[in-house]
């Protein structure tokens, strides 16, 4: 048994049901959990180590084996101001990086957040990425900022994170596979599109493509699933307008077996993401029986053949229309019975480093 520090600084949903996941698949394990909301982003990056210390003190100065940060923790700085986790073995998981993400119109660019990345990962003795995009674009996106440093730095740096560095993707609920296998019938195509409604998630490119298949049929209907904010692309009113009649289900689920439930009512799971640094998403969809659909780009070539991918919109509807002859894509790899052996090989090796 390990007595572990989990530190997630912006449990976000997906951060959540990882840190979960992982307390819950290694109860053997004294988990210390220490969370932080998911707002004001650039304020989480920065403080979450400002915040912890006033009001997680007692818990910070305890005795532990291993430490497991999210890469938004900025758990270089928690380190310095706690000596005692200085020494002990630290993990980092990389479920998105800064170095990648592209900018808003409503955010300035900085180069503070990926710093916190970066100190994170040289502080680590293990470094994992939830895929091999990720990864490889974090890499790519620190050489690219090397180049650009006036000075005392170089290529170096890259390969010692890449050294110590892996990939293990986030996995799926067990749960949710009891959901799986509701048969569909005759019923019109049902498109699932379940993502934040934001501008990294191609709302412009749905409703090219929604536009598209209109052209080819009438006969299909929608379910926009997905966490909205305040602020949508004017592309999401433009297409709750134009397809209202197609809509089945417009909403946030407000649990996870209403979400789970209203994915295995359809056919196909959408994606035009223009960044995803996994695709939990779509892989969900698909462990439910939904055929992926998906941009020829980011992690998907990691996890759905080409047969489910799209250069362009005219692919997309292609794809659409045939979805329902595919077969369907067995996720169970990814659950985390299946992963468990994974992770905990990566926990006990970075706790032996001590």
């Amino acid at each position: 048994m390990m007595k572990i520090l989990l530190l997630s600084a912006y449990d976000i949903d997906s951060h959540k049901r990882w840190r979960l996941g992982l307390t819950a698949v290694f109860p053997e394990h004294e988990w210390i959990v220490l969370s932080l909301p998911p707002r004001f982003f650039r304020w989480r990056i920065r403080g979450a180590p400002i915040s912890w210390s006033l009001y997680e003190n007692e818990a910070l100065r305890g005795a532990y084996d291993l430490i497991v940060a999210t890469s938004m923790a900025d758990v270089a700085t928690l380190r310095g101001v706690y000596p005692n986790l200085a020494r002990v073995p630290l993990l980092v998981y990389f479920h998105e990086n800064q170095l990648a993400y592209p900018c808003s119109g409503a955010q300035h660019d900085s180069i503070d957040p990926a710093m916190v990345n970066i100190y994170a990962a040289l502080a680590a003795d293990s470094v994992v990425f939830n895929t091999t995009f990720n990864q490889a674009s974090f890499l790519a996106g620190l050489e690219s900022l090397i180049a650009r440093l006036p000075d005392a730095v170089d290529a170096e740096l890259c390969r010692r994170i890449r050294d110590k560095s892996r990939v293990i993707p986030v996995p799926l609920e067990d749960e949710l596979w009891r959901f799986a296998g509701e048969e569909k019938g005759d019923e019109p195509l049902t498109i699932a599109w379940n993502h934040r409604v934001e501008y990294d998630k191609g709302v412009d490119d749905l409703l090219k493509i929604l536009r598209r298949l209109r052209e080819r049929t009438h006969d299909f209907r929608l379910i926009l699933l997905g966490r909205r904010f305040r602020q949508a692309p004017h592309a999401w009113g433009q297409l709750q307008e134009e397809f209202a009649a197609h809509l089945l289900f417009d909403g946030y689920a407000e649990s996870r077996e209403e979400y789970w439930r209203w994915l295995s009512r359809a056919h196909v799971a959408l994606s035009t993401a223009q960044h995803e640094f996994q695709g939990l998403a779509v892989m969900e969809a698909a462990a439910l029986g939904c055929a992926p659909v998906t941009p020829d780009r980011l992690s998907y070539p990691e996890l759905f053949p080409q047969c489910r991918r799209y250069q362009n919109e005219a692919e997309a509807v292609e794809l659409l229309l045939d979805a329902r002859s595919r077969r369907v894509c067995d996720m169970r790899e990814y659950g985390w019975s299946a992963m468990r052996d994974v992770y905990a090989d990566v926990l006990s090796a970075t706790a032996d480093r001590s």
